[in-house]
């Protein structure tokens, strides 16, 4: 199963990098710019995937899906799943992207670069990148398990690896 884990962590990192990216890049005042794009992408995709790997998102996510008295790959406990990725996972990427964009404005700009003050920006990128990251985790969790599942050659069905391949 942790090699379930694993393949969960590249797929979830990979993905929320890419929308979230995508997402406060079209969200900025200057509108799609493909190296920015590119560049938290990239750095947006390793803080994801070094989260995953540290963060026992499993458990913590069963924890509370047993403490509320759900019932496993429920919708009610794939919503309490999803927020709680979200709050994981969110903060720490959106504040690492506001800092990055904020470099790479006054970089490209000589300094000379009009920023809204830092509060404002990350605020906004948060709320909009919350209700983004829980989306995007409520619809493509499922289908990841699945395909996680499968590339590790665990039977879903029986929640266990196959008695036999031969």
């Amino acid at each position: 199963m942790k090699k379930v884990g694993i393949i969960m962590t590249l797929l979830m990192g990979v993905t929320l990098s890419f929308c979230l990216s995508l997402t406060g890049n079209l969200t900025s005042e200057d509108g799609f710019k493909l190296i920015p794009f590119l560049v938290s992408f990239a750095v947006s995709t390793v803080i994801s995937i070094l989260i995953g790997f540290v963060v026992p998102m499993r458990k913590i996510e069963s924890g509370a899906v047993k403490a509320m008295g759900l019932n496993e790959r429920s919708l009610p406990a794939n919503i309490i799943s999803s927020l709680i990725s979200d709050f994981i996972y969110t903060p720490v990427i959106t504040l690492s992207m506001i800092v990055l964009a904020r470099r790479m404005a006054m970089k490209m700009s000589n300094g000379h670069a009009q920023l809204p003050p830092f509060a404002i920006m990350f605020l906004k990128s948060l709320i909009i990148s919350f209700v983004v990251a829980f989306l995007i985790i409520l619809i493509v969790t499922p289908i990841y398990i699945k395909l996680s599942m499968k590339l590790a050659g665990v039977n879903p069905s029986a929640g266990g690896p196959p008695a036999d391949k031969s």
